[in-house]
């Protein structure tokens, strides 16, 4: 455990930015107006599938206020991420209901909501593709020009003549020799729908396009203002120093924002408008229905157990409905490879990953990317293997879980430094009291009463998935008074990370935090680079560029204050904004004397203003060897575990979540009180897509539940009665100060642990997501409970 005493880490200082938010002052995109500003409104598809026949636009055009309608035909332009397979608008043909097909923009929304319905489209509605199995039939293609795609080569692996956008897979072992070595063999198949993202702060985006040159303005609720930026130059063939973008404020994200999506709609109107600015403000309908959700997946596996415990082989099979573009999904695939089997050491493994397409809204990043849905899975699985057993699933899970000396199923060497996973497991079920699975004479007993208990545990696990050659920088410059102002590329979209970073500056400079000023407005003209704020990265990235940053401005101020002090730099320490000689302390020059260069008193001065920088990298990734998934992948990994404890109604089916343990392996605390709010608002959401969320789709492909009314997220009604944040800290060695991510993980495996609690308390497995009440209700009275 990490017992080292700091200044700064490891406190809890308030948020920076959090007097402006509840007082109402942080302007966030959705609040901004610039002078002459028009706005943007959107006609979409009513089909899953259809040809675009005719548009005609022309009384729109001719409505008083309207200054351009733009269809597919005008704009030549093509996006993608990993696979360049999505138009700005729709272009001959729309692949899901609510694909964006024309838009307008008006002196104000009122009227292009009425251009909007001026205009005529004549479709001819196709048959569509609309479940994994009519994918993988291929009877009909998504992207019928698949084989002509562009994509990334040796990362991502598109089938041709089919529906498949990526196909990739783990190999390790000899698993047919495993599963002969096995006295038990589970088969399982679990599924979960689509959900949507829900930030409060819909999509929001603002172009003003030079009309004279290719300078574009770009103001944009966005966790990757330099992705944008890179994207943007990519699909309009222009270089990204012409390309401007701004990230205020951002009200949440949860990857729905770490992609572009409205971005090049808007530039292209402000470019029909003669350089005016363009802002379009999704509705919440839209956030739904035409922006990109977590995707659907189905997964099958196979399990290999001796009789004392030991898994001897696994075989997985993921498919990711990924609807209609692949975007971030072809990613979200890719991850599942090397991290999809859970924190445990597998000898043999098979594991076949495969993205597809379908008519329906697309996916992208969702918070977990891709380990709640691959961790619903496997955390189920390790219950249901641990009940064939007749096996405590804490003792089953500890013969397996990962510990020193094993290795990945990627292949990559598991070192005490990687991280606790057993330390996690074993805090959440001391802290909910587990004793194994409840004998069936009390389960029954509780019958009764008509409510009944049960308590559940599971693992979980997460690196972050980017490139292999992702950096993240920063800058710091010392004012005249001896404060420090700093300025990263990362987003802080409301998970704290810029108090994150003002903590790391305060601590290496060892001065007051209050000091220390993070630039909070993200401009990519002025703020150094970083790839994106995503993968739960940031901390550990970020977190090691702003420490060189800081520890090269004190070798700067060492350097200078060597020259007057007239001895070595070796014989100089810091600390208490002074640089002073570590034997004769009394000789000793403040941080302010330094910072615009230091002045003798003849007038002389060396020196000068105080700026540096510093740079990470993330060092020693590979790719992945497409035959068999071997390599370095992950940056760091961040483990964990639930523990919950759950009362049933049996009449109703509700749900009542008495208690729930989570214990996350994060090697130390930057500020444990947004740790702790990160694990409290992670367990919420996972609630929410373990007993409430899914996206309801007609057999033809409509949306059923695009708004609040028929798809609900958590209220403050539905917390838990406690939820226990338990912060576990193994140093990592590389990670500044020992840190690792935390930010995504606390919702991984709470559908799972809530599905092995059901278990527990009816003697029900549940193998589909949501839970919700009716489908706990309707599996209560199959099984004649009452």
């Amino acid at each position: 455990m990490n017992e080292k005493k700091y200044r700064h880490i490891g406190k809890s200082p308030l948020r920076v930015e959090a007097r402006e938010k509840v007082t109402g002052r942080a302007t966030y995109t959705f609040d901004m107006e610039l002078p002459g500003m028009l706005y943007a409104k959107c006609l979409h598809s009513p089909y899953a599938r259809a040809e675009i026949v005719s548009i005609d636009s022309s009384a729109a055009k001719a409505l008083p206020g309207v200054k351009a309608v733009l269809t597919g035909e005008d704009i030549p332009y093509l996006l993608g991420l990993y696979m360049i397979d999505k138009r700005v608008l729709a272009r001959g043909a729309v692949r899901y209901q609510g694909e964006a097909v024309v838009a307008v923009a008006a002196v104000d929304e009122e009227t292009a909501e009425r251009a909007l319905s001026l205009i005529k489209i004549e479709y001819k509605q196709l048959p569509s593709v609309q479940t994994i199995d009519e994918a993988l039939e291929a009877k009909i293609l998504v992207h019928e020009d698949i084989n002509e795609l562009e994509y990334i080569k040796g990362v991502f692996f598109p089938q041709p003549d089919s529906n498949i956008a990526s196909w990739n897979k783990t190999i390790k072992g000899d698993i047919k020799k495993g599963f002969a070595e096995a006295d038990l063999i589970v088969e399982s198949e679990l599924t979960l729908p689509p959900v949507a993202h829900v930030p409060m702060e819909t999509h929001v985006a603002i172009a003003q396009a030079d009309p004279f040159s290719n300078q574009i303005k770009i103001w944009t609720s966005t966790q990757s203002p330099f992705g944008v930026r890179q994207l943007l130059g990519k699909a309009f063939g222009i270089s990204e120093g012409e390309i401007q973008v701004t990230a205020p404020y951002v009200g949440g994200g949860f990857g729905g924002k770490a992609g572009i999506h409205l971005e090049p709609l808007v530039v292209v109107l402000s470019r029909a408008c003669k350089g005016r600015p363009v802002k379009l403000t999704a509705t919440r309908e839209e956030e739904f229905n035409q922006l990109p959700c977590r995707a659907g997946m189905r997964g099958h596996i196979k399990t290999g157990v001796t009789k004392d415990g030991k898994i001897t082989a696994v075989e997985i099979i993921y498919d990711w409905d990924s609807g209609a573009y692949a975007d971030y999904g072809v990613n979200v695939g890719r991850a599942a490879t090397y991290s999809g089997a859970g924190a445990y050491e597998l000898p043999n493994i098979e594991l076949h990953s495969r993205t597809v397409y379908t008519n329906k809204v697309f996916s992208t990043a969702y918070r977990g990317f891709g380990h709640l849905e691959t961790h619903w899975i496997v955390e189920r699985q390790m219950d249901l293997v641990a009940q064939k057993l007749g096996m405590d699933p804490y003792e089953f899970r500890m013969k397996n879980i990962l510990r020193d000396g094993a290795h990945t199923i990627s292949g990559e060497h598991f070192t005490a430094s990687s991280g606790r996973p057993d330390k996690c497991l074993e805090a959440v079920a001391n802290e909910i009291g587990w004793t194994g699975f409840q004998p069936e004479a009390d389960r029954k007993a509780q019958f009764k009463t008509g409510k009944v208990r049960g308590k559940g545990i599971a693992c979980l696990q997460k690196a972050p998935a980017m490139p292999s050659n992702t950096s993240t920088a920063a800058i710091m410059q010392m004012d005249a008074d001896g404060n420090v102002r700093v300025m990263v590329g990362g987003v802080d979209m409301g998970q704290g990370s810029n108090t994150v970073m003002g903590q790391i500056a305060a601590e290496v400079l060892d001065m007051p935090l209050e000091k220390v000023k993070v630039v909070w407005e993200n401009d990519t003209d002025r703020n150094p680079y970083d790839w994106s704020t995503v993968a739960s990265k940031y901390t550990f990235m970020g977190g090691n560029a702003v420490k060189r940053c800081a520890q090269n401005m004190v070798k700067q101020m060492k350097e200078i204050a060597a020259q007057v002090l007239r001895c070595p730099v070796e014989e100089l320490e810091h600390g208490d904004e002074a640089i002073y000689h570590i034997q004769h302390t009394n000789k000793r020059i403040s941080y302010k004397e330094l910072a615009m260069g230091y002045v003798y008193e003849n007038g002389n001065g060396i020196g000068g203003a105080l700026v540096s920088h510093g740079v990470y990298m993330a060092e020693g990734l590979t790719y992945l060897n497409p035959e068999n998934g071997q390599g370095l992948p992950a940056l760091d990994w961040t483990f964990g575990a639930h523990g919950v404890e759950l009362e049933v109604d049996l009449e109703t089916g509700d749900i009542e979540i008495i208690k729930i343990a989570s214990a996350f392996d994060i090697g130390q605390a930057i500020n444990r009180k947004l740790v702790e709010g990160q694990i409290i608002g992670g367990v919420v959401q996972g609630i929410g897509s373990a007993v409430l969320e899914t996206f309801k789709f007609s057999p033809d492909g409509r949306m059923l539940n695009p708004s609040f009314t028929d798809n609900k997220i958590p209220t403050a009604k539905d917390l838990p009665g406690k939820i226990v944040p338990i912060i576990v800290e193994y140093p990592q060695t590389d990670g500044p100060f020992g840190a690792r991510g935390i930010g995504e993980h606390p919702m991984v495996s709470v559908p799972s642990v809530i599905a092995n609690a059901l278990y527990d308390a009816l003697g029900i497995n549940f193998y589909h997501l949501p839970m919700s009440p009716e489908a706990v209700a309707l599996a209560v009275a199959k099984e004649k409970l009452i």
